[in-house]
């Protein structure tokens, strides 16, 4: 947007020193890489703990429909707190990656509700079983 201007009061300011005090102790991406490949495709955090998080491309929100290339060109932001995608305009915050928090909650709920909708040959012969003894317990009014 041409002639757009952004103005940030002081007290968006003070909020945000105040937010990134509280992270000093959270630890941070140093790096971030991409692994593509067989059977992989991750983006992995290395912390400044030393630790390493691998997360899979399909949990992070934004990044279904893009090619290795696009993915491949991610940046570290603000002192580590945020992963960038140019080419996408995509943003993460890494304190939400390592609390897994992959997108919006409408994403984390969909997300969930895959989980809970699976069908494999072994759900199916644990709900048939199930179902010989009698289904799922009923419930029982509690005398008072």
């Amino acid at each position: 947007m041409a002639g757009h201007k952004v103005i940030t009061t002081d007290a968006e300011i003070d909020r945000a020193i105040g937010r990134a005090a509280r992270l000093a102790d959270e630890p941070r991406a140093t790096a971030v890489e991409y692994k593509p490949g067989p059977g992989l495709n991750l983006v992995i955090l290395t912390l400044s703990d030393g630790r390493r998080r691998a997360i899979p491309v399909e949990d992070i929100e934004g990044l279904a429909g893009a090619t290795r290339a696009q993915i491949g060109k991610v940046q570290l932001l603000g002192n580590g707190t945020g992963l960038h995608w140019p080419a996408l305009d995509l943003d993460h915050y890494v304190p939400n990656l390592l609390r897994d928090v992959y997108g919006t909650r409408q994403w984390m709920a969909a997300i969930g509700r895959r989980g809970g909708g699976v069908r494999s040959a072994a759900k199916k012969k644990s709900a048939r079983a199930n179902g010989r003894k009698g289904g799922r317990p009923r419930k029982v009014a509690l005398a008072g």
